[in-house]
């Protein structure tokens, strides 16, 4: 009895039962495991099946209409397969380094990888971090869908290991090479090979199976063909390094692999509007991966009008070559977009897609005038010169400024006191003394447009500049007051949108490139809603509208039949030009349709001095409006109201009258010494600048009581004074 009572305490003691309980759970959660794995394991596919080829679809991008494929992103999956002794060694061992350099060590799965990744996905809190073998790739690939979750995570392990024990190392690379993506179409090494190189897989050197490697990573982005050919070679002379140590290659192969240049073999697939295609990629790998765009089997309806895009394309290119031979300005590049909606109509990002660097041998990035695949419409930085002018003169009528106020176009030395000069200077080399805004603007005069950005404010500009689309100029100590004649970076796209600013009567419009999207199973899954924001009043870009088309008031600067000038077109237009005419602009727009268009050379070297945005982009400018005119309506703008103010100044009265009184014995102004009887009043006519009459950020408000105060008046009534020395 005393014995049966130990034994029930001993079993069920407080200390014990929990240990039991215990047991107990384990063991049950042993048993549901044990029943989920073999589930799992009784609905995967058979392993043996690993050698049949996996389907993908591809992503097919199209014009507006959706009748005109522009791309067809694997075009059906180019694959040729082929056996192990037909691919490369370089290749084989490349892709070991790049994508599991213990391929030749695990039984399928890697635990210091999956380790590794795991630890990173529970820092970040995503199942972002790959771990996966070249086994897993290759289950992952045919068989199981692309979600990153734990239990795709096992069905790839269980099936790895499966194929570990069917299948010998070297057949597993063979099916891998042959199925794996390459971009550009390519799937397997010998599409890839053939791709780029022009050469069967068993033919591939080093230098070449190393960038073959480099692209199963991210087949979109590190595209040969694309815009990201630094990272490119980056990762394969990463690759280079990881076959020295894992010693599948010497010092000295690695070393003359890194200092061969390697030459690729011109796409010949079918790639219509290729900068503009490139940046739908761009934006659909954001959207969805890069590792995924290629296998969705996407229709990607786009906003470019292909008969619009072909003309621009001829017209570039042939603009671009006279412009070489007459201006030394290898490259041009446009874009066309509907302001009403922000659709961006066509793109092209330099004269030719396709064609080699020039000159030729120059440095990739460094030395090149032009270089094709470079889209200087969306990614290159160029200083827009005084295509800028018109959103400082915009801020300024925002203030309270106007039309007829007068500037003075004398010359000033605009810098504080003991601080570097700076003079600018107008096109011609002449000062006209007192304009209008709206001459200065319509005639592009530099010096008065630099007062019209003081007056208007740097900084408030820039932020005007922001809300108008410009994203590349941020703060006053980027380029101060050289501003206003386009001292600061800027993307033509940005600068196409700021000027459907304009054109849409102060309305903004998000410029965009995809229409729609619908995925393989023909359900929408994406559709581009636009959304309008009220940047300015409808006035100030009447105004501005009204300036920038008014043939008479910028015939004496550029004529009255200028590239400007489109005979019952109603169109506002501008030019640039920078320092030293490193770079030439034309941006102009009808109430339908905004065109810009950029010429110059990729590296920054300078046209010959008669380069200008008038003759090196005004015929490209020209034609490709005409071109996008041809089949719309023509609208005319909306006149701006007519504006008064007080002041004479504002109203375009340069000389203004006042009292003094003369000492009658000199004929000069009495001083204190003057007797009242010889004294006698007169009117006299007195010009000052224009700071002397308003305060410079309330123009319509009280004149200054002391105009000396503001840092900027002694240099302007400094210049002006000599100016009417000078006279």
């Amino acid at each position: 009895m005393n014995i049966l009572k130990k034994i029930k305490r001993s079993v069920f003691g407080s200390k014990n039962i929990f240990f039991v309980l215990f047991l107990f759970l384990v063991t049950i959660c042993l048993i549901s495991a044990l029943m989920f794995l073999l589930y799992l394991i009784k609905t995967l596919p058979d392993p043996a099946q690993i050698s049949s080829r996996a389907i993908t679809q591809s992503t097919k991008i199209y014009d507006r209409t959706g009748k005109t494929l522009l791309y067809d992103v694997h075009n059906e999956e180019k694959r040729t397969v082929i056996n192990s002794e037909d691919i490369s060694q370089f290749l084989k061992d490349a892709v070991v380094a790049a994508e599991d350099d213990s391929f030749y060590n695990h039984s399928g799965i890697s635990i210091s990888s999956i380790a590794r990744a795991a630890f990173s996905d529970l820092a970040n809190k995503n199942m972002g971090q790959g771990g996966s073998t070249i086994t897993q790739q290759l289950v992952k690939n045919a068989f199981l869908s692309p979600e990153k979750t734990f239990i795709r995570k096992i069905k790839e392990a269980f099936l790895a290991i499966q194929i570990e024990k069917r299948f010998s190392k070297e057949e597993i690379l063979t099916m891998y090479l042959n199925q794996v993506p390459f971009g550009s179409n390519s799937y397997g090494a010998e599409a890839a090979s053939l791709t780029f190189f022009n050469k069967h897989a068993k033919n591939l050197n080093l230098n070449e199976a190393t960038l073959l490697a480099s692209l199963i990573k991210a087949p979109s982005y590190f595209s040969p063909y694309g815009t990201h050919t630094q990272e490119l070679f980056s990762r394969k002379d990463y690759i280079l390094n990881r076959m020295e140590k894992l010693n599948f290659v010497n010092e000295k192969q690695k070393s003359k692999a890194l200092s061969k240049k390697i030459e690729f073999a011109q796409p010949t697939e079918s790639l219509l509007a290729p900068h503009f295609v490139l940046e739908i990629k761009n934006q659909l790998e954001k959207m969805f991966g890069a590792s995924q765009v290629d296998q969705l089997g996407l229709k990607v309806y786009t906003t470019l009008d292909y008969n619009l895009q072909k003309n621009a394309e001829k017209i570039v290119l042939e603009g671009a070559q006279k412009n070489e031979s007459v201006y030394n300005a290898f490259n041009a590049a446009m874009v066309a977009e509907n302001p009403k909606t922000g659709e961006i109509l066509a793109l092209v990002g330099s004269r030719n897609y396709f064609a080699p660097p020039l000159p030729l041998n120059c440095i990739s990035g460094k030395s090149c005038k032009f270089e094709g695949n470079f889209n200087v419409a969306t990614q290159g930085l160029r200083q827009p010169g005084s295509s800028f002018k018109p959103l400082a003169y915009a801020q300024a009528f925002i203030k309270g400024y106007t039309p007829t106020t007068i500037l003075f176009d004398v010359p000033i030395n605009f810098a504080e006191p003991g601080a570097t000069p700076y003079m600018p200077k107008n096109y011609d080399l002449r000062f006209r003394g007192p304009v209008t805004m709206r001459s200065s603007l319509a005639q592009s005069l530099n010096v008065p447009s630099v007062e019209a950005l003081y007056l208007a404010g740097v900084n408030n500009t820039i932020k005007l500049a922001n809300d108008f689309g410009i994203s590349t100029i941020n703060t006053e100590s980027q380029c101060g007051l050289s501003l206003v004649l386009g001292g600061c970076e800027v993307k033509l796209i940005e600068m196409v949108q700021a000027y459907g600013v304009f054109a849409n009567e102060g309305v903004g419009m998000p410029y965009f490139m995809i229409q729609k999207i619908v995925d393989s199973k023909n359900q929408t899954i994406f559709e581009y809603n636009a959304s309008s924001q009220k940047i300015i009043e409808p006035q100030i870009a009447r105004e501005i509208t009204d300036i920038l088309s008014d043939n008479a008031a910028r015939a004496p600067m550029f004529g009255t039949n200028s590239y400007l000038y489109f005979q019952d077109i109603p169109l506002a237009a501008k030019t640039g030009t920078t320092d030293n005419n490193r770079d030439a602009w034309l941006v102009g727009y009808t109430p339908e349709v905004v065109v810009g268009v950029w010429a110059g050379n990729n590296n920054g070297d300078s046209m010959t001095k008669e380069g200008a945005g008038i003759s090196a982009a005004g015929p490209i400018f020209h034609k490709i409006m005409l071109s996008a005119l041809e089949n719309i309506p023509h609208t005319s703008f909306s006149s701006p109201d007519t504006v008064l103010s007080t002041k004479p100044i504002l109203n375009g009265v340069a000389t203004q009258q006042s009292s003094v009184l003369i000492d009658k014995r000199t004929g000069k102004i009495a001083d204190e010494n003057t007797p009242p009887d010889q004294t006698e009043e007169r009117t006299v006519s007195e010009m000052h600048n224009t700071l002397y009459y308003v305060q410079k950020d309330d123009p319509q408000g009280p004149s200054p009581i002391n105009p000396r105060l503001d840092p900027q008046f002694d240099n302007w009534e400094g210049g002006l004074n000599e100016w009417l020395r000078g006279r």
